[in-house]
């Protein structure tokens, strides 16, 4: 039945233009306005939309990764957000696996936390 829908994922945030700016201005995503006031989509590789509305009050950030950025090098990747302001996430794991820059290293997966303004939780995670 849905087969042949183009189907697309969506989150909430509490201020549409510090999330605009962020994705936009500090991540280098291509943002256009969505098809209503107070909506938003980022145009990702490859032809994928994101949509992004305001809930304002209303919001509570995810408590899980909303968007997973895959990229050819992780630690050069949060060199370079770490440069332009983003601040990665240290979580409380067991076997303590991520390193200072919290970049968690197991079992061949390499991955790092960050949090939008919104506090929507992202990551970076190298490429297979």
């Amino acid at each position: 039945m849905l087969r042949d829908s183009s189907a697309f994922s969506g989150f909430s945030v509490d201020d549409l233009q510090k999330a605009k700016a962020f994705y936009a201005e500090t991540l280098g995503l291509e943002v256009v306005d969505g098809p209503e006031a107070g909506s938003l989509f980022l145009r990702l590789q490859g032809g994928r939309d994101v949509f992004i509305y305001a809930k304002g009050q209303g919001h509570t950030p995810a408590t899980y990764t909303i968007l997973n950025f895959p990229v050819p090098d992780v630690e050069k990747a949060v060199d370079e957000l770490t440069a332009v302001g983003v601040v990665f996430e240290h979580y409380d794991m067991p076997d303590g696996a991520q390193d200072a820059k919290g970049i968690m290293r197991r079992n061949g997966l390499v991955v790092a936390w960050f949090k939008d303004p919104a506090g929507n939780i992202l990551a970076v995670l190298q490429q297979r």
